[in-house]
């Protein structure tokens, strides 16, 4: 189909969703709870990612001492953290596959 063609259906399917002979099509999505770890559960993840503290420090873009924090208690991982934790938990060579993480 050339271009003016997909074009000139935009438009008539427009026309026609005006004057209410056309529903218009939409797709409902929804954002799933943050989960949250134990101290237990970040370290579990980082190890079953085969990384350091440094490294995992990297791969989630915070500080080691932050990683230390998670994993001793003293702190709990909030936003993002919580959805990259959950990838890893979920699929251990997720940070390589996707690309995050070099070997």
């Amino acid at each position: 189909m050339a271009v003016f063609d997909d074009i000139k259906l935009g438009l008539e399917q427009a026309i026609e969703y005006e004057k209410g002979n056309l529903k218009a099509k939409k797709t409902t999505m929804a954002v799933l709870p943050l989960e949250s770890f134990t101290s237990a559960e970040i370290k579990e993840i980082r190890v079953g990612a085969g990384m350091t503290q440094a490294l995992f420090a990297k791969y989630l873009g915070v500080s080691v001492k932050t990683v230390e924090a998670w994993e001793s208690g003293r702190n709990h991982p909030e936003g993002a953290a919580c959805r990259m934790l959950a990838l890893t938990r979920n699929d251990p060579k997720f940070p390589v596959a996707s690309g995050i993480v070099a070997k």
